[in-house]
């Protein structure tokens, strides 16, 4: 029996990752969760899976956690319970499923404790790739990767010799907004980007995937987790989110991973590797679907992903401002204060403010990040 925690255990990965839990309770321990402030979903996940210790954002929500729930959980809140939940418990692998920067250090501490990590936020090798890799090496940990395309990626090199590859390629959706040309989203409303037509997920990382700043950073995740130059990282467009990813070798021969598009597929290969067992999804149809479609990327209709190489290639600080500024521009877009193409705007102006620090430290990602964030909120248009 495999024993976990999750970091984010009530957003849209968490969620996921605790159905294939109750999907398979034999195989699974949950040994603790944290979650941010939906604390009546906590109560239920709690009174589910009965972990050891479970932590919210507040004191206030932790107080009305431990009052909901009859078991001998602990319950803690705030920055001092994620980290306890990341790094003091028996549990053999971690979900970091946070959202944005915030999943760094939580990360870092699961890691230094020597677990294995279920990766989710593809922010922590974005702002830290350098320390992160470093860290997994020195401590021997395995990094197994949760996005959809990375797990695609990974499970393509399975027995490859990986000097002999090519280049890979990550699939995109084109979001929302794919069918639109850059006149046409003028105006778009908040409710329309939210509209994915293929996946279910979180709000931030479906505005992200309308602009395309999704793919970006796992363009830069990939370039850590497979060690990777940018030049050997494509992006195609693929309306129907079935071919994951691929990997081309350099006898010019092709592997790619197939799936329908649901996020539990890889979420349970990253928890039950390197086995599989059957999951509570469907299974792919390749006759029903009968064809596919492929656009090569215009990096004029999506400028954020011309942005995202741009950061990777140059690395440093970049890449770590380039996900503050964008964080703030969601933050901003969702709460209607900008429009939908001023969020590519705020990234941009960021960058351009920015001069980039070679080889941070986890405090110069620190001042960095909360440099372009502040920055990014004081942009007027």
């Amino acid at each position: 029996m495999k024993r976990i925690a999750i970091l984010g255990s009530t957003g849209s990965i968490g969620t996921q990752t605790l159905d294939i839990v109750a999907h398979a309770p034999e195989k699974f321990q949950v040994e603790a969760l944290s979650g941010g402030y939906n604390s009546q979903l906590m109560i239920e996940q709690v009174k589910m899976f009965s972990p050891k210790i479970v932590s919210v954002a507040t004191k206030e929500l932790a107080e009305e956690v431990s009052k909901n729930i009859s078991s001998d959980t602990k319950v803690l809140y705030g920055e001092e319970g994620l980290m306890e939940v990341a790094a003091s418990t028996d549990a053999d692998l971690v979900v970091t499923a946070l959202v944005g920067s915030q999943g760094l250090k939580p990360t870092m501490a699961a890691i230094e404790a020597g677990k294995h990590i279920g990766l989710a936020n593809k922010e922590t090798l974005v702002s830290a790739g350098h320390i992160v890799t470093d860290a997994v090496r020195r401590k021997g940990v395995a990094l197994l990767p949760i996005d959809s395309e990375h797990s695609a990626i990974f499970q393509c090199l399975n027995g490859e010799n990986r000097s002999q590859i090519a280049k890979i390629t990550l699939t995109a959706s084109g979001g929302s907004f794919r069918d639109k040309s850059r006149a046409e989203l003028e105006g778009v409303t908040v409710e329309q980007a939210l509209k994915h037509p293929n996946w279910s997920m979180g709000a931030k990382i479906t505005i992200d995937s309308a602009t395309m700043v999704n793919k970006g950073l796992e363009v830069m995740e990939a370039h850590w987790l497979f060690n990777l130059s940018y030049d050997q990282i494509d992006v195609l467009l693929h309306p129907e989110s079935v071919i994951h990813s691929y990997v081309e070798f350099v006898d010019n021969s092709i592997i790619a991973q197939l799936g329908n598009p649901d996020m539990r597929v890889p979420i349970q290969y990253a928890l039950t590797y390197p086995d599989r067992y059957p999951t509570p999804t469907k299974r792919l149809d390749l006759a029903s679907i009968g064809k596919l479609h492929f656009r090569e990327m215009d990096y004029k209709r999506y400028p954020c992903l011309r942005m995202a190489f741009e950061s990777g290639e140059q690395g440093g600080t970049s890449p770590t401002v380039y996900n503050a500024a964008n964080e703030i521009a969601v933050a901003r877009f969702l709460k209607g204060e900008i429009t939908f193409l001023q969020i590519e705007q705020v990234i941009e102006a960021v960058l351009q403010k920015h001069e980039s620090l070679a080889n941070p430290n986890i405090d110069v990602i620190h001042d960095q990040d909360i440099w372009a964030r502040a920055f990014a909120a004081s942009i007027k248009f």
